[in-house]
C-alpha cells in the first residue's frame, strides 16, 4: 500500500511499502509457528519472524532519518 505522504518519487514511499510487507510477512510466520509441531519448523518461522522485524525496522529507520548511516 503506498503512502500518500510522500510523493511517489520520495525513497520513503517506496521503503514504507516494503515494510508493511515485510511486517505482514513476520506476522505470518509467527502465526505458523503455532499450527506446526516440527520444532525445526517453530524455529524457522520464529527466526524468520525477528528477521524481518528487524529489516523493517532499518527500513524504518531510514524512513525517520533516525540512524547516523541515514542522515
Amino acid at each position: 500500500m503506498a503512502n500518500p505522504n510522500f510523493p511517489e518519487n520520495d525513497p520513503r514511499q517506496h521503503t514504507s511499502h516494503i515494510r508493511q510487507m515485510l511486517d505482514t510477512a513476520a506476522q505470518h510466520a509467527r502465526e505458523d509457528v503455532t499450527k506446526v509441531n516440527d520444532p525445526k519448523a517453530k524455529a524457522l518461522f520464529e527466526t524468520t519472524a525477528e528477521v524481518l522485524k528487524g529489516l523493517s525496522k532499518a527500513y524504518q529507520d531510514f524512513e525517520g532519518k533516525s540512524e547516523p548511516a541515514w542522515r
